[in-house]
């Protein structure tokens, strides 16, 4: 990744830059992960969207004169519709202080996984996140769609792909900027992190099954009923209906009948099972939990 032209405002130059190496971007709100603009429940129908919602992906361009006039209007952070731009990314995802005691990182788990399979990790572009994960870039295998996916590889290690984007470089969080690593250009995704990837996961028959936690069984119920709506969403809902769902359950979060990673993990299995794209549901469950937790009163006053 060259470094940006310095002439021009910093963002704009890595937006250029993104868009010079084919890759589809996206404008990002200031400061944060999320895509500018609106999300599928507050869709408009009317301008671009008069055909009906376009995503981010949609959304996502090449042209220098939209990106231009797009980073005249705000400083937006910069993202990279994986999908589009022929990109399969892996991210190595940090701890979060929910996380039980001596859970591996994303880092750690790829090692293992790379271990296990008697290979190197591979040479290719790197970027590291605001909190100090990395995000691996390679091009997609010719011919195949990978989607992105949740936890397929490994604990704390996720894809995007189809369906997806990434945060570049040179953006800029509350918890840090996005940095080069390695400037190369991404190598092609090697066949034994292929494979995984592409092995279609057996259908799920009946309700969804979720696994039995420690908690009141108000909570179970709640998590699996929850969660069971959100995974049946009808399209133009199925954002509506997490965001809701994940909001009820986030009380017995508050409450300490559930561990909360153990609730965005659900719901992240259900929304994925709806259609929603892993990037978009993780934000919308923690934009929910985060919510409700704040303002959850005490059980007694429930």
């Amino acid at each position: 990744m060259i470094a940006p032209d310095l002439s021009r405002p910093d963002l704009l130059a890595w937006a250029l830059e993104a868009a010079r190496r084919g890759w589809h971007v996206i404008p990002l709100r200031p400061r944060d992960k999320r895509p500018a603009g609106h999300a599928e429940q507050y869709c408009p129908a009317a301008g671009r969207c008069a055909a009906g919602h376009k995503t981010p992906e949609q959304r996502a361009t090449t042209d220098v004169e939209l990106l231009v006039a797009a980073w005249a209007q705000a400083p937006y952070n910069v993202g990279v519709a994986t999908g589009p731009s022929g990109l399969l990314v892996i991210d190595l995802d940090t701890l979060k202080p929910a996380d039980p005691k001596g859970t591996p990182d994303g880092a750690t788990s790829f090692a293992a996984l790379c271990e296990r399979a008697g290979q190197t990790p591979p040479d290719t572009c790197r970027v590291r996140t605001a909190r100090g994960g990395e995000h691996l870039y390679f091009t997609q295998p010719p011919g195949i769609r990978l989607h992105s996916t949740a936890g397929r590889l490994a604990k704390k290690i996720d894809t995007r792909g189809w369906g997806g984007y990434v945060v570049a470089a040179g953006s800029t969080t509350p918890d840090g900027t996005y940095t080069v690593l390695d400037d190369r250009e991404p190598v092609p995704l090697p066949e034994w992190l292929r494979e995984p990837l592409t092995d279609t996961p057996a259908a799920v028959a009946g309700p969804l099954r979720l696994p039995v936690v420690a908690g009141s069984l108000a909570a179970q119920a709640a998590l699996e009923a929850e969660c069971a709506a959100a995974a049946g969403a009808a399209h133009g809902t199925r954002n509506t209906v997490l965001n809701r769902s994940a909001f009820k359950v986030g009380r017995f979060v508050a409450w300490g009948d559930l561990p909360r990673h153990v609730v965005e993990e659900a719901f992240q299995v259900a929304g994925e099972s709806a259609g929603l794209a892993a990037a978009e549901c993780r934000s919308t469950i923690r934009s929910a939990l985060d919510g409700s937790i704040r303002t959850a009163r005490p059980r007694e006053a429930v």
